[in-house]
């Protein structure tokens, strides 16, 4: 995956692309993957880096939802958790079982939690992961050593799916890309091109160069998540808003607060939402919130409500209290969900996916999740085949194994997430022992694996090896502002740029990784 020949293929092309996606996030990549796989010409272009948004910032769980089980989505929680049972065998080596345990604090919450979990355990069919059953209390700390024992009656424990959410945006880029597909960051939409009022392509800018293109399609896909609307109002400027933007944050804590290998679920918080303290790279993932906000941007922050939200729940149910300095890194991601009535309650509104058709033919995906994403993708791509008039071929993507696949057991920790890619990393190592140290002390991160990001990955930026080819900025925010000139020295050096050009990327990454930082 080179942007450089993906630049040269745009500026070389004599005819209109089948498919042009506009958005490099889950739904615009799963759109590229299935388009390609199906032997159709793809160009996708992203305004950021792949999964910049919303897809780099999720509670990172492949999930059927039980959320969506208590509001009576049944048709939903069947979707995610047959894509939940063919995501964990297309790429096993970002996506594994990771077990969970509902504390019970009443006695009625056991048989409550007990059967639901039964039922969900019943529309997992063939595809799922583990049976739940009833904890002892004795069990249950077993399992959740540090949860909060005053009042603690049992528990109920299940199992869903944990992934990597960025790094599989990475390798679902790099599959498109080896499919044949176009692939390009950095590149903005800023207009869109038509023909007798129908949408014929899009007007690009390359970021990093100022040269802007004009790409001519069949059919267009625009799957930009919460900037969906910003692009509808290209096509019609009168065009209202489709997408209520829903905030959810994290907090990261060391592995301490969490030492066993379950995760806790909290099925109902006072806002309504599931709250998860999940373990991830030997870390604690604990969140979310969801807030409705009347704006959307590609760094959004913490409110001060949603950290103390977060803080006081994870007080509530740890036995060791976090305090402001035991967090490591504090993030925010923001949720397209489609409207209904005003809005304003958006942890009632579905995570269906909906795919919109305007009368110039611009076909709009938004909504969904992570998890159904391949499912979202074989639907937006039907539509596209339609729309555009090419051969309509059936979905290949069902079976389909993403690049870095592999069934191989990987001793390097930092290794794991990038399967097969694994061994040319160790190559890299081989050949140039100083690419075998860290780019930090407190990094599990090589500079063989961030000279991998440049050439194979299209890392651009310092933070696009910090923030998503590998998770530094999420695990340890003030050690990746430490490690960004080493990550800048690297880059520099494989995409040709000068000193000047690693003191501004130093400068940039570090003036946003400190938002990033819980206690200032």
């Amino acid at each position: 995956m080179n942007r450089n020949s993906s630049i040269n293929r745009i500026r070389n092309a004599s005819e209109p692309f089948d498919v042009v996606i506009i958005g490099g996030g889950a739904s615009g990549l799963g759109a590229a993957v299935d388009a390609a796989a199906r032997g159709h010409s793809v160009a996708l272009f992203e305004q950021a880096d792949f999964a910049k948004g919303t897809s780099s910032r999720s509670t990172k769980l492949v999930h059927g939802g039980v959320r969506y089980l208590q509001q009576g989505n049944v048709s939903l929680v069947l979707e995610a958790l047959r894509e939940r049972g063919r995501l964990t065998r297309n790429a096993p080596h970002l996506v594994h079982s990771q077990s969970f345990v509902i504390p019970n604090y009443s006695w009625w919450e056991g048989p409550f939690y007990g059967i639901g979990m039964k039922v969900y355990d019943q529309l997992a069919g063939k595809l799922g992961l583990a049976p739940s059953r009833h904890l002892s209390r004795e069990e249950t700390i077993k399992q959740i050593p540090t949860v909060e024992q005053k009042n603690l009656i049992g528990g109920v424990i299940y199992h869903d799916g944990q992934f990597d959410d960025s790094r599989l945006a990475v390798n679902l880029a790099q599959t498109a890309s080896e499919l044949g597909a176009v692939m390009a960051n950095y590149c903005k939409c800023v207009g869109l091109m038509k023909e007798n009022d129908v949408v014929s392509g899009v007007i690009v800018n390359d970021i990093e160069t100022g040269e802007q293109h004009e790409v001519r399609a069949r059919s267009v896909i625009n799957a930009t998540g919460v900037f969906v609307d910003d692009v509808r109002r290209m096509d019609d400027a009168k065009a209202s808003n489709i997408v209520a933007v829903s905030q959810g944050i994290h907090i990261v804590l060391p592995k301490e607060f969490l030492p066993g290998n379950a995760a806790i679920m909290i099925p109902k918080t006072a806002d309504g939402r599931v709250l998860f303290a999940v373990p991830w790279h030997d870390h604690v993932v604990v969140g979310t919130t969801d807030t409705p906000l009347d704006s959307h941007s590609l760094e959004p922050r913490a409110l001060q409500e949603e950290r103390d939200f977060v803080m006081s729940h994870a007080r509530k149910y740890l036995a060791k209290d976090p305090t402001d300095s035991d967090v490591l890194s504090i993030f925010a991601g923001l949720r397209p969900l489609v409207k209904a009535g005003d809005g304003s309650d958006t942890a009632a509104l579905s995570r269906d996916h909906t795919i919109m058709v305007s009368g110039s033919g611009l076909i709009t995906l938004t909504g969904g999740k992570w998890t159904t994403y391949r499912k979202m993708a074989e639907d937006v791509i039907d539509q596209a085949e339609t729309l555009g008039g090419f051969e309509s071929k059936p979905c290949q993507t069902k079976e389909l194994q993403i690049h870095g696949w592999t069934q191989a057991s990987i001793k390097e920790s930092n290794l794991k997430p990038y399967g097969a890619d694994a061994q040319p990393i160790r190559e890299l190592m081989n050949a140039d022992v100083t690419l075998q140290d860290k780019v930090h002390p407190a990094l599990n991160v090589t500079k063989a694996e961030v000279v991998w990001h440049a050439r194979h990955e299209m890392a651009r930026t310092v933070e696009d090896v910090l923030a998503r080819r590998t998770r530094s900025l999420l695990l340890n925010a003030k050690a990746s502002i430490e490690a960004a000139p080493a990550v800048a020295e690297i880059l520099a050096q494989e995409l040709g740029q000068d000193q000047a050009w690693q003191a501004t990327q130093v400068t940039e990454y570090q003036a946003l990784a400190k938002g990033y930082v819980f206690a200032n």
